[in-house]
C-alpha cells in the first residue's frame, strides 16, 4: 500500500519536472536552435549527396549530361510553315502568286523623273473660220465629247470677195447657159441654109470664152476655200453659199471645206489620232451674234487617247538613255499611287539639253483609255481619262541587261538582319528557303541561281514579310518552366 502511494506521489512529480524543463529549453531557444539547424542541414546535405553519386554510379556520368541537355535545351529554329485555306486566303496566296520560278533576262534601271504631256500638234487642235461672218448658233458644250459629224457652229457669211466671186460665177455660167441655146437655135439655121455659118462661128468664140472666164473663178472660189465639189454643187443648183456649218471632222484626211447650208458642212483639218476615240471641248472662243474675221479662232478640240512621257533625264544619264533607244529597251512607267506600265518605247530624244535645268528631255508613247463615259440630260457626253497632262511619275530606263536570272517580285523575299528567306511550297507546307540576293529595285529582286532554288519550284510571290513573323512566332513556343534554375 505505501508503494501504490509512493506511485501516485512520483506521477506529479515527473509531470512539474518536464514542465520546467520544457520552459527552460524554450527561455534559452535563441542560445542552441540555430547550431541545431545547421548540424541537421549538414546531415541531410551528406544524405542527399550520397544519393546522388549513387545515381552517378549507376548512370554513368556521360548518360546523366546527356539527360540534362535534353531537359534543357533551346527549342529548335522552324523551317516550315503550315497554312490553312483561311491563312492562305488572308495572305492573298491565289494561283496569280503561286507559281513556279523561271529565269529572264533582267534590266538594271534607273529612275527618271517625268512628266505626262500633250503630243505637240497632235493632241490640241484649234478649230477657225475660213470665212468673215456672224456666228448664228452654238451647239458645242465645253468639256463635253464630241462624235466626228456633229454639228459645233453655224456661221452666217458676210466675206464681200467671196459674195462677189460666187456672184460673178453664177452670172457667167447663165450667160454660158444663153450661148449654148443660141448655138444650138443657130445651128438649125445653118442646117436649113437660112443662116449663114459665120454667125455661128462668131457665137462659138464667144462660147470659149465664157468657159475660159469659168475656169478662172472656179480657181478664185478654190482660193476662197471652197472645194472642186462645192464649186460643182454651186454650178449645179445656181445657188450662193450664204451659211456655214462648223462639224466635227470625221479622220484625218477630211479636207478643209465649205458646205452649203441645210446638207452642207465645213469640216476642218483635225490630225486624229484614233478614229474611235472622242475629242473633247476643250474651250469656247466665240458666242452666239458674234461676229468673227476670217481665220478667227471658234473652239479648240483635244485627242487624249495618246499622250508622251516627258522624261528629263540628268546631263550624265544622256549616255545611257541614247543606249537604252539604240537596243529598242523598254521603259517602265511608276506612278504615285502603285500603277506600274510595262513595256513602253521610247520615241525620241531631245536634240539639245535644257539650258536652266540642264535637262535631257526625252519622250515615251503612251496609249490612254477611258475611265468614265456617261451622258447627261440634255444629251451631252462628258468621259474621263485615266492619264491626264500633268501628271508626275518615274521613268524606269534599262541601262544594262543581264540574262538567264532567278527574277521574283520584291514581295515575296523577307528580310531578317543580313539574311534573306522565300517561301517554297511542299504539299501543304512552305519552307523557309535563304536565298542571296545580288540585286534589288523598287519592283524586282535578282536571286543567285545558286542550288537554294531551281526553275520550277513554287514560291510564294507575295507576303513574305508576313509569312516571315508567322514562322518567328511559331518559334518562340511556351515558357520554358526550368527558366531562371542553375543546375
Amino acid at each position: 500500500m505505501n508503494t501504490s502511494r509512493s506511485k501516485l506521489i512520483g506521477r506529479p512529480v515527473q509531470l512539474l519536472m518536464l514542465c520546467m524543463l520544457a520552459g527552460a529549453a524554450y527561455a534559452s531557444r535563441n542560445l542552441w536552435w540555430t547550431s541545431l539547424n545547421t548540424k541537421v542541414d549538414q546531415i541531410v546535405g551528406k544524405s542527399a549527396t550520397a544519393k546522388e553519386d549513387h545515381a552517378h554510379e549507376e548512370h554513368g556520368p556521360d548518360e546523366h549530361a546527356h539527360a540534362g541537355h535534353e531537359e534543357h535545351a533551346p527549342h529548335a529554329e522552324v523551317e516550315s510553315l503550315e497554312l490553312s485555306a483561311q491563312a492562305m486566303k488572308n495572305l492573298g496566296l491565289t494561283a496569280e502568286f503561286l507559281k513556279p520560278i523561271t529565269t529572264a533576262t533582267y534590266y538594271r534601271t534607273i529612275s527618271v523623273p517625268a512628266l505626262i504631256v500633250e503630243r505637240p500638234g497632235r493632241t490640241v487642235v484649234q478649230v477657225s473660220t475660213p470665212m468673215t461672218g456672224v456666228v448664228t448658233q452654238v451647239s458645242a458644250v465645253p468639256g463635253s465629247a464630241v462624235e466626228p459629224g456633229a454639228p459645233l457652229f453655224q456661221i452666217r457669211l458676210t466675206h464681200e470677195e467671196l459674195v462677189a466671186s460666187q456672184s460673178e460665177f453664177v452670172r457667167a455660167l447663165g450667160e454660158l447657159d444663153v450661148e449654148e441655146r443660141e448655138l444650138k437655135r443657130l445651128q438649125a439655121g445653118v442646117d436649113s441654109g437660112v443662116i449663114p455659118p459665120r454667125s455661128v462661128l462668131e457665137h462659138q468664140y464667144a462660147k470659149e470664152k465664157l468657159e475660159a472666164l469659168l475656169g478662172a473663178q472656179r480657181e478664185a472660189l478654190r482660193l476662197h476655200g471652197l472645194s472642186e465639189r462645192q464649186v460643182s454643187q454651186i454650178e449645179k443648183e445656181r445657188r450662193l453659199l450664204s451659211e456655214l456649218s462648223v462639224t466635227v471632222p470625221e479622220n484625218k484626211q477630211i479636207q478643209n471645206e465649205l458646205r452649203l447650208s441645210g446638207n452642207e458642212f465645213y469640216r476642218p483639218v483635225v490630225l486624229h489620232q484614233n478614229p474611235a476615240a472622242p475629242l473633247i471641248i476643250e474651250s469656247m472662243d466665240v458666242q452666239h451674234g458674234q461676229s468673227i474675221e476670217q481665220g478667227g479662232k471658234l473652239c479648240s478640240l483635244a485627242d487624249y487617247s495618246r499622250l508622251y512621257f516627258e522624261g528629263r533625264a540628268f546631263e550624265q544619264d544622256a549616255d545611257a538613255i541614247s543606249k537604252a533607244t539604240a537596243n529598242n529597251w523598254k521603259a517602265q512607267a511608276l506612278f504615285a499611287d502603285g500603277i506600274t506600265l510595262n513595256n513602253l518605247p521610247i520615241s525620241f530624244i531631245a536634240s539639245e539639253i535644257d539650258e536652266n535645268a540642264r535637262t535631257l528631255k526625252f519622250f515615251v508613247d503612251l496609249e490612254n483609255e477611258i475611265i468614265r463615259d456617261q451622258k447627261d440630260d440634255e444629251g451631252n457626253r462628258f468621259v474621263s481619262w485615266k492619264y491626264k497632262p500633268g501628271q508626275r511619275l518615274q521613268l524606269m530606263i534599262p541601262v544594262e541587261e543581264w540574262k538567264d536570272q532567278i527574277v521574283v517580285p520584291v514581295d515575296a523575299v523577307a528580310q531578317e538582319g543580313a539574311e534573306s528567306f522565300v517561301f517554297q511550297q511542299n504539299g501543304e507546307h512552305f519552307d523557309r528557303i535563304p536565298v542571296h540576293v545580288i540585286h534589288k529595285d523598287q519592283s524586282s529582286v535578282v536571286l543567285a541561281n545558286d542550288g537554294a532554288l531551281f526553275p520550277g519550284d513554287v514560291i510564294a510571290l507575295r507576303n513574305a514579310h508576313q509569312m516571315q513573323m508567322a514562322v518567328r512566332n511559331k518559334a518562340g513556343g511556351g515558357i520554358d518552366p526550368h527558366a531562371g534554375h542553375n543546375h
